[in-house]
C-alpha cells in the first residue's frame, strides 16, 4: 500500500469486539493459496483466554491469496516480504493497545510472514509459532533487527514433518540455524504429518502458549 492508502486487511476475530480489551492476541497468518479462513478452525484447540485473529494476505491469486511471490519465481525479492510485513505491523499498530500482549501463528508461507514481524520489531511480541514453514534470508536488508532479536531471545515454536514434501532442504537448513542462533527455539518432528497440522502438534502448541505467554500475564 501506499503512504495514504493504508491497508485494511479482510480479519476474521475469534471473540466479538466488546470482549476483545484486555486479553492477549494472537495473530494468525495462512500459507499460500489459502486465505483467513483456513486457520480459523484451530482456534478452538487453543488457549481460550486469547483473542485470535486470523489474516487474509493482500494479493489474490488461483483459489486464494498470497503473502509474496514463492521464492523460486523470478519476482520474489525481500523487497516483497518487507513490503507485505510493513503492512501488516501497520495494522497491528492500530489495534495492539488494547492487548495484554502479542503473539503469532503461521503456518508455510505464514511462518516467513510470522518471523519477519518479529525481526522486525522484536520487543513487540510475547512468542511465536511456526508450523511446516520457513524464514527468509534478510540479504543486509535493514527492515530486520535480528541482532537485537538474539538478545531477546524470544520464544518460538517450529514444528514440523522431516518428511515434509513441500519446504524443500535449503529452506528447511537456513530455517533451524537462523532459529538456534536468534531465538528460544522449541523444534519437534511429527512422523506423518506431511505438510499439514497435527492434532498432537496443537496440542503441543496450546501448551506452549500457556507456558510461555499466559503464565507470565
Amino acid at each position: 500500500m501506499t503512504e495514504n492508502t493504508p491497508w485494511n486487511p479482510v480479519v476474521l476475530f475469534s471473540k466479538p469486539e466488546a470482549e476483545r480489551a484486555g486479553t492477549p492476541l494472537l495473530v494468525l497468518f495462512h500459507g499460500y493459496l489459502a486465505n483467513e479462513e483456513d486457520l480459523m478452525g484451530l482456534a478452538e484447540y487453543l488457549p481460550g483466554e486469547f483473542t485470535i485473529a486470523s489474516v487474509r494476505a493482500p494479493m489474490a491469486l488461483g483459489p486464494g491469496y498470497t503473502w509474496f511471490p514463492l521464492m523460486n519465481e523470478p519476482d520474489f525479492s525481500v523487497d516483497r516480504v518487507v513490503s507485505a510485513v510493513q503492512d501488516v505491523s501497520d495494522w497491528l499498530d492500530s489495534i495492539r493497545d488494547q492487548h495484554t500482549s502479542v503473539s503469532l501463528l503461521g503456518f508455510s508461507m505464514g511462518m516467513a510472514v510470522a518471523s519477519t514481524l518479529l525481526r522486525h520489531r522484536p520487543e513487540e511480541f510475547a512468542a511465536v509459532v511456526g508450523l511446516s514453514g520457513f524464514v527468509v534470508p534478510a540479504e543486509g536488508n535493514a527492515f530486520f533487527h535480528d541482532e537485537e532479536l538474539a538478545e531477546l531471545k524470544v520464544p518460538f515454536f517450529w514444528g514440523r514433518d522431516q518428511a515434509d514434501p513441500v519446504i524443500d532442504e535449503p529452506r528447511v537448513e537456513y530455517t533451524h540455524g537462523w532459529l538456534n542462533g536468534y531465538t528460544k527455539l522449541t523444534k519437534v518432528l511429527y512422523a506423518g504429518m506431511g505438510h499439514s497440522i497435527s492434532m498432537q502438534e496443537l496440542g503441543h502448541v496450546k501448551e506452549f502458549l500457556t507456558h510461555t505467554v499466559l503464565g507470565r500475564r
